[in-house]
């Protein structure tokens, strides 16, 4: 399945989560924060600079994890990304969604 982002053809799954990181890059990913209400600031792109490394070291994810990564605390994690914050961020950053979100 492909989708229109930032003026590009991006292969996605069902739900939009990108199928190929390489596609990825942070025009794509403004563009996907956009259509998910988040106004990307610093702290954002760290958590996403965070959850990137994390994935890419093959290290499952959970909301409890993130918490506890000395990135951002839950709290802020549920302020940085509303209605989902694990599927949100994940989604913007260009990698798979999570085991832990059904």
């Amino acid at each position: 399945m492909e989708k229109m982002i930032a003026g590009k053809t991006i292969a996605v799954n069902e739900e939009g989560y990108l199928t190929d990181f390489n596609q990825w890059d942070r025009n794509v990913a403004e563009e996907i924060a956009k259509e998910n209400e988040v106004e990307m600031s610093d702290k954002h792109w760290k958590v996403i600079e965070y959850l990137q490394k994390e994935h890419q070291n093959q290290v499952p994810l959970s909301i409890r994890k993130i918490g506890k990564s000395n990135v951002v605390d839950i709290k802020e994690f549920y302020e940085l990304f509303p209605n989902g914050p694990l599927k949100i961020s994940t989604k913007i950053a260009g990698i798979p969604k999570p085991a832990s979100c059904l």
